[in-house]
C-alpha cells in the first residue's frame, strides 16, 4: 500500500471557501477529483487541483524509490483536509481619523492519497461471516 501526503501552507484562501471544495473531493478517486477540480468555479479550486497533482507525483516518486508499482487510476483520497493559517491584519481609512481592520486569512490545506489495502490477511474472516 503506497500513501502519500502534499501540503501546502499560508495559501490566500479563506479556510471556509476551501473547506467547501475540499468537501467535493473526499473519498473520491484521484483522477476523478482532478476532473472535479478542473471544472469546479471556486477560486480555491486552482490550489488544491495543483495540491492533489503534487500528491500524485509523490506517490509515484515513493513506489519508485521502494520498487513498488504503482497504477495511478488506484489512488484515492485517504483524507483531506484545511485547518486555519496565520491572518494578515490590514487597516483601511475610514470617516473622521478612524481605521476599520480588515483580516485576510490564510489556510493550510493536506491532501493524504493511498492505494487500496489488499484484504488477503482477512478473506478467512470474511468467509467466516458469509456462512453464519
Amino acid at each position: 500500500m503506497v500513501e502519500s501526503i502534499a501540503r501546502v501552507k499560508h495559501i490566500r484562501v479563506t479556510p471556509q471557501k476551501a473547506r467547501r471544495v475540499v468537501a467535493l473531493i473526499k473519498g473520491k478517486q484521484a483522477q476523478e477529483a482532478l476532473a472535479i477540480l478542473k471544472f469546479a468555479q471556486q477560486s480555491a479550486s486552482e490550489p488544491i487541483y495543483k495540491l492533489v497533482h503534487s500528491a500524485i507525483a509523490n506517490a509515484q516518486v515513493k513506489a519508485d524509490r521502494d520498487g513498488e508499482f504503482l497504477d495511478e487510476q488506484d489512488l484515492y483520497i485517504k483524507n483531506a483536509f484545511v485547518d486555519e493559517g496565520t491572518t494578515l491584519k490590514r487597516f483601511q481609512p475610514r470617516a473622521q481619523g478612524r481605521a476599520f481592520q480588515i483580516k485576510k486569512r490564510t489556510s493550510h490545506i493536506t491532501v493524504v492519497l493511498a492505494t487500496p489495502a489488499l484484504r488477503e490477511s482477512q478473506g478467512p474472516a470474511n468467509e467466516k461471516k458469509a456462512s453464519k
